[in-house]
């Protein structure tokens, strides 16, 4: 599966909202491509994606072990 377009969501409690319809969105820690059907983190005040659960940890500010 190619993923050729990222999406521009908006970050909301618990969901997210779809502004621009795409295949994936970026990592904001990684730079990696998460595909939509994969993304679990969010930070909603820095409307920020995470690819997993370490990046989201850096994300909000922690630092990693």
């Amino acid at each position: 599966m190619t993923m050729d377009r990222e999406a521009v969501l908006e970050y909301l409690d618990a969901e997210y909202s779809i502004i621009r319809p795409g295949d994936f969105v970026r990592c904001a820690v990684t730079g990696a491509k998460i595909p939509l059907q994969a993304l679990r983190y969010w930070n909603l005040d820095r409307q920020e994606a995470y690819a997993d659960a370490a990046a989201a940890m850096i994300g909000f500010g922690y630092p990693p072990k």
